[in-house]
């Protein structure tokens, strides 16, 4: 009996047992089917072969549990690439054929409560919650993935860094740390920007570790990604539709609700839809000191993205402006660069003329001088502009 013969009558074992897999069941399985008639040698080999494919993320495994790793894509049976410090580079990791990364891609999803199959070739979901924390799962199918199924994995790690480890890790230097605590001890709301992988989730959790203990702090996420050491942090966590389609908490639910848990500070780890309007509308009652991070590719950009997100939410390009420039004062916009190091690389004031709303540039790395649109709105507060 080959290594493929007894691989492929595990797997139809398996495949027909109503127990759950574990390394376990796994390993009698192989057991069983192997009998006396083949060496350890083979039977170690089908072992590794059928944990990989029937527990965890397969060959991924290893991947996700390394450090600083962000993302695992699949391209090809051949072709897998990891994204993290250093940026995106391939790895030596195979899948035997094109059948075992589709196999891997349709228990991924079964995982996740979701089929992916010929008639629906696509899922985008979460992952239960393993030691690699929690993981974004993206999978196509061919024909729709022309060139054989692809799989993309993004790991979302607890945020945990302060502003010190950021300034360490070369995000800001000495004297950007101190504006940006300026702006959180003078209560300014304020949006993180940058693209996908820029550190914005980072950034927030790292200056909602800066607030001040006696503030309640409650947090609105999809993810669950913020962990701010901060001794009043509430964490509110979005729901998906289970299988049936029901039972769904939106981010918009979860504001409201979170407006009713009496915060000092509403937070939104991501602004990405009509929950916009929700935040927009708690911040102008009342609740500053606000925060979120918002998919921008520059500052100047953010009230064109705002009023894409606030249309999904029913509310006109005019109310969006006039509620975006009381909501929120400033903009922190960061930059990932190729070699995968992120930096801080901008700080706007969000300014109102002509009802409408622009950003008005007031710090730049090239040129680290707070320009006076921002000490002003510092003076206002009661805080010292630390320049």
């Amino acid at each position: 009996m080959t290594d493929t013969t007894l691989v492929d009558r595990v797997r139809s074992r398996l495949a027909s047992t109503a127990t759950d897999i574990t390394p376990a069941v796994v390993a009698q399985a192989v057991r069983e089917e192997a009998g006396g008639v083949v060496g350890d040698a083979d039977v170690l080999s089908a072992l590794h072969l059928m944990r990989q494919e029937f527990v965890g993320a397969g060959p991924l495994d290893p991947l996700l549990r390394a450090d600083l790793v962000t993302d695992v894509l699949v391209t090809a049976p051949d072709q897998v690439w990891l994204d993290g410090d250093g940026g995106l580079r391939r790895t030596d990791v195979t899948f035997p054929d094109e059948d075992a990364v589709r196999r891997l891609a349709q228990r991924l999803a079964l995982a996740c409560g979701r089929r992916l199959d010929d008639a629906q070739p696509f899922v985008d979901a979460w992952l239960p919650v393993s030691a690699h924390g929690r993981v974004r799962l993206h999978a196509v199918l061919p024909p729709v993935a022309a060139d054989g199924t692809c799989l993309s994995l993004r790991v979302l790690r607890r945020a945990g860094h302060t502003l010190d480890d950021l300034r360490h890790l070369g995000t800001f230097d000495e004297r950007t740390q101190r504006v940006l605590e300026a702006v959180v001890a003078a209560r300014l709301a304020f949006v993180v920007t940058g693209g996908t992988g820029a550190g914005k989730t980072s950034l927030l959790s790292a200056l909602l570790t800066s607030v001040d203990p006696s503030e309640r702090i409650v947090s609105i996420e999809d993810a669950g990604e913020l962990a701010p050491d901060h001794p009043q942090f509430v964490r509110l966590i979005a729901r998906p539709p289970n299988v049936e389609g029901a039972g769904e908490v939106t981010l918009a639910d979860l504001v409201r609700q979170g407006l009713r848990m009496r915060p000092d500070r509403l937070i939104v780890g991501e602004v990405r839809g009509s929950e916009v309007c929700d935040l927009l509308t708690a911040l102008n009652t009342g609740h500053d000191g606000g925060a979120g991070t918002v998919h921008a590719n520059s500052p100047a950009e953010l009230p064109a993205r705002m009023e894409a997100l606030a249309a999904l939410g029913g509310l006109s390009r005019p109310a969006l402006h006039s509620q975006l420039a009381a909501a929120f004062q400033v903009v922190l916009h960061l930059r990932r660069h190729p070699d995968g190091t992120r930096r801080l690389a901008e700080i706007g004031v969000l300014d109102r003329l002509d009802n409408a709303v622009w950003v008005v540039p007031t710090w730049h790395a090239d040129d680290p001088h707070p320009s006076a649109e921002l000490a002003d709105l510092l003076e206002s507060r009661g805080v010292t502009p630390p320049w």
